[in-house]
């Protein structure tokens, strides 16, 4: 029987779960799909309204909705804005937030402005990649509004565990 394995079905043999006298079966789930991570820049005060609008753009420019996040980053010091921890509980994410130290240190374009304002030079870009992890890329240049910055971080791909034998 080529084709599909339900676990516990019975084969036309009578074994069960085996595809038939002698055989094993490999078993192996699929790799998790890559986790994209929303980076947030975000001046004081900022509404959520304005923050979702900003991420709504960079999504939609990527071709992806809101469904595709999976996690909120920003610099430490943000996680504490009302609108920030509204867009997360919108989303339906966690928020985290790094180290101005941390994010300075991910290699991005930024800005001496922001630099000089709040200790590194990138904030959403450099918090997306932070988040995305080893092998992360960004997915697109970062969208601004007046209030906010957006960027979108894809992690890397996980391999795929070996498969697990079953025999009978």
């Amino acid at each position: 029987m080529v084709g599909s394995f339900r676990p516990g079905a019975h084969d036309r043999h009578g074994e069960r779960g085996t595809g038939g006298p002698g055989v094993t079966a490999a078993f192996a789930s699929p790799p998790p799909a890559p986790r994209v991570v929303l980076g947030l820049g975000l001046r004081r005060g900022a509404p959520a309204a304005e923050l979702l609008r900003t991420a709504d753009a960079a999504l939609a420019a990527c071709g992806l909705d809101r469904s595709a996040v999976t996690l909120v980053a920003t610099l430490d010091r943000k996680l504490a804005e009302p609108g920030l921890r509204a867009a997360a509980r919108e989303l339906n994410v966690p928020a985290v937030g790094h180290p101005a130290a941390v994010l300075a240190a991910v290699p991005v374009a930024g800005s001496a402005r922001v630099a000089a304002a709040v200790g590194t030079p990138s904030v959403a870009e450099a918090a997306a990649l932070a988040s995305a992890g080893p092998g992360g890329r960004l997915l697109a240049p970062r969208t601004a509004s007046a209030a906010a910055t957006a960027a979108l971080a894809e992690s890397a791909p996980a391999t795929a565990a070996p498969p697990q034998e079953a025999t009978r």
